[in-house]
């Protein structure tokens, strides 16, 4: 009896180590943080939020947009953390709108690309930082699936984990010329990425492009960094 219980002991410590390693593997390949606490990017009734009444609803514990405006934080952030999941229709266009110098003009902001393919502009991929560097890997999942954001700002860098993979790292003090990417490709910025605003409006684009598909997002979540 002793022998039966001291082999049934060593086996179930066996299936617990090796629970922890396939779990500590899993979390490994999941470079998302945890957010719990994180404050909500915007209020449920979207009382934080800058845009037109109806523009923008919530439907089914879901964020979406009804028209082609652009929903702004009435707050601006300069570094901070930016958790969020998003999901594509077909031919859907939209991005992450950061640092704002001026919501009345979107291309004064660094935008992160939601696409469900590309939208044939420089770098107009999914998980871009648009028209200026494109990711490193492609995490995309297809339309209907829900996809994943970690966006960090600190001062002049700039990271992004999609879906458990950290697709960019980049350094904004590196965009020294307007117009101009460090890769030699020209962009559409008239003034030099590193001289962009580091404090500013998060915003998520509306309907946009050809199609104007929709774009659904939820669990949005930030943390202020100093």
């Amino acid at each position: 009896m002793r022998g039966y219980a001291w082999r049934t002991a060593l086996l179930i410590l066996l299936g617990l180590a090796l629970s922890a390693f396939v779990w500590g593997q899993e979390d490994a390949g999941n470079r998302h943080p945890n957010t719990a606490g994180w404050k909500n990017l915007f209020e449920p009734d979207l009382s934080n939020a800058i845009f037109s009444p109806g523009g923008w609803v919530i439907q089914d514990g879901l964020l979406v947009a009804k028209t082609g405006e652009t929903l702004w934080t009435k707050e601006s952030y300069g570094n901070f953390v930016l958790d969020l999941e998003f999901k594509v229709a077909k031919d859907a266009n939209s991005g992450v709108f950061l640092r704002t110098g001026d919501i009345k003009n979107v291309l004064s902001a660094l935008e992160i690309q939601i696409h469900e393919s590309t939208d044939g502009a420089q770098y107009g991929m999914v998980g871009a930082l648009y028209n200026a560097k494109p990711p490193s890997k492609d995490m995309a999942k297809p339309a209907g699936q829900w996809n994943r954001y970690t966006i960090t700002c600190q001062d002049s860098r700039l990271t992004l984990i999609f879906n458990g993979e950290q697709v960019m790292d980049i350094d904004l003090n590196d965009w020294k010329e307007a117009n101009q990417n460090p890769d030699g490709t020209r962009n559409k910025f008239s003034v030099a990425l590193k001289d962009y605003a580091r404090v500013g409006s998060i915003g998520l684009q509306g309907l946009h492009g050809k199609e104007a598909a929709p774009v659904w997002f939820r669990n949005l979540k930030i943390k202020v960094l100093k």
